[in-house]
């Protein structure tokens, strides 16, 4: 009977030890999933940057060309 008495007098030792590992275990996986989003956050920001000087440079080449088409055409009054 003295066996079983030490078993569970080690058991909420063990249960600590093992809430502590699995507490460690999800916050590691926490902190993965953050890195995850955060790296994929910063390609999109990254991506939209980009999108938006190529759509910038669209416009400006655009408006050139319209100007020189105006220019190289004569106005038809």
């Amino acid at each position: 009977m003295s066996d079983i008495d030490l078993k569970s007098a080690d058991a909420p030792v063990k249960e600590d030890g093992n809430l502590g590992e699995l507490a460690s275990l999800i916050q590691g996986v926490l902190q993965q999933t953050q890195d995850r989003f955060q790296h994929m956050s910063d390609q999109i920001i990254r991506r939209i940057d980009d999108m938006t000087k190529r759509i910038d440079d669209l416009e400006k080449n655009i408006n050139d060309l319209m100007q020189q088409n105006q220019i190289d055409q004569p106005s038809t009054l």
